[in-house]
């Protein structure tokens, strides 16, 4: 081995020992976790209970920036000015990730490109919500009113491009229906909306319509995953029905550090938020809140995004929905 050989594999070496060495003394400053999410919305509590035992446990501050507006193009934006050195992260929802790379035909950045996953930090499982005198018993029943009476039966979203429209189109690619959609300016008075009867159904976290489903003015039909939420064990779960098997409707909201960070900081960023997540603390915040705990390693994580990228790019080609056009 030449003398410029060895010379360049030294310097590998000491490059490695370099960043594990960083890695194992991260962090030695305060971390800024930049999110679309308004003050005070369920991602935006559960983000900051997580900040707040991360700080602890880091013995560092770690700062929650919220930069809601925009389609989350705001707070995209000072993302991609961050140093790749994880104090600087980014946790936006699977919208922005998933779903936002087919409803816009130009994005302001490349969810493939300028995000490296780091973990999901929280997973939502929307249940299917009818008000309490609806006539419906069952999704099935809401696929049956459908093919009955083409356009008729009418499902609300808090807006347009939502996880609760999306998801009414998933329901409609899935069984060949078509309903009319009712889309509202905010989660309040779709469920006000839901309860009173003025539109057929919606989807709901647990977060947005439990108030209204603890007071009788709103029932659970389903809850659009493959298995039970632990909240409620007792509302079925659609792949329980060979009529509703498959119908899958789910947001997560991630972290995510810039490219080229460090691959030993991102894993050390990953275990300690896995090991908070498991505190007596989070499991009780994310009970109250209705949010589970999707365990994914950045490996794991990554797959994810892919599967949720092509099917719900799938349904919204097939809808032909366009948010900037």
């Amino acid at each position: 081995m030449n003398l410029h050989i060895r010379l360049a594999v030294l310097a590998g070496i000491l490059s490695m020992a370099a960043t594990a060495a960083n890695a194992q003394s991260f962090p030695t400053k305060p971390v800024r976790i930049l999110t679309p999410s308004s003050v005070g919305s369920g991602p935006d509590v559960a983000l900051r209970a997580i900040a707040e035992q991360l700080g602890k446990k880091w013995g560092q501050p770690v700062l929650v920036d919220n930069r809601p507006g925009g389609n989350g193009f705001v707070a995209t934006g000072l993302f991609k000015q961050a140093k790749p050195d994880g104090y600087e992260l980014i946790a936006p929802d699977s919208s922005h990730i998933a779903t936002h790379p087919h409803t816009f035909r130009k994005l302001p950045y490349d969810p493939r490109k300028d995000f490296e996953p780091i973990r999901p930090i929280l997973n939502t499982a929307f249940f299917v919500v009818v008000g309490a005198n609806s006539p419906y018993k069952t999704l099935g029943d809401i696929i049956r009113a459908a093919r009955e009476q083409p356009g008729r039966v009418t499902y609300g979203s808090w807006f347009v491009g939502s996880p609760g429209h999306l998801g009414g189109l998933r329901l409609q690619s899935l069984k060949g229906i078509e309903m009319l959609h009712v889309p509202f300016k905010d989660m309040g008075q779709l469920m006000a909306a839901v309860a009173a009867g003025e539109v057929g159904w919606t989807l709901g976290s647990d977060a947005s319509a439990g108030p209204l489903e603890k007071a009788g003015k709103l029932r659970y039909l389903a809850i659009a995953a493959p298995t039970r939420s632990p909240i409620h064990p007792q509302v079925p779960s659609v792949d329980e029905s060979p009529d509703t098997k498959g119908y899958d409707v789910q947001a997560w909201v991630g972290l995510f550090a810039p490219p080229g960070t460090p691959e030993a900081i991102k894993q050390r960023i990953s275990d300690d938020v896995a090991a908070v997540l498991k505190s007596p603390q989070i499991v009780e915040r994310y009970r109250l809140l209705g949010y589970e705990n999707p365990d994914l390693d950045p490996g794991q994580f990554a797959a994810r995004i892919q599967r949720d990228t092509d099917a719900w790019g799938a349904v919204i080609k097939q809808a032909g929905l366009r948010l900037d056009d």
